[in-house]
């Protein structure tokens, strides 16, 4: 089963990757900066929609930030 930690860690690591800051990323999916600061450290729930959303901005499939 993938970890919150986990699923924060690739996210985290798509977004450096293609030189994003989290406030940009937190204003492409219209969020607060410390909300994504939460996911990305894995210490945040969220929904399923949010990770869509994200997945959307970074321009990759969803299964990729939930795969083990």
């Amino acid at each position: 089963m993938t970890s919150l930690k986990s699923i924060g860690q690739k996210i985290a690591y798509e977004r450096v990757k293609q030189k994003i800051t989290q406030e940009d990323l937190a204003g492409m999916v219209e969020m607060d900066r410390s909300f994504l600061s939460y996911i990305e450290n894995g210490h945040n729930n969220f929904s399923i929609e949010v990770l869509l959303k994200i997945a959307e901005a970074l321009e990759v499939k969803s299964s990729k930030l939930l795969e083990d």
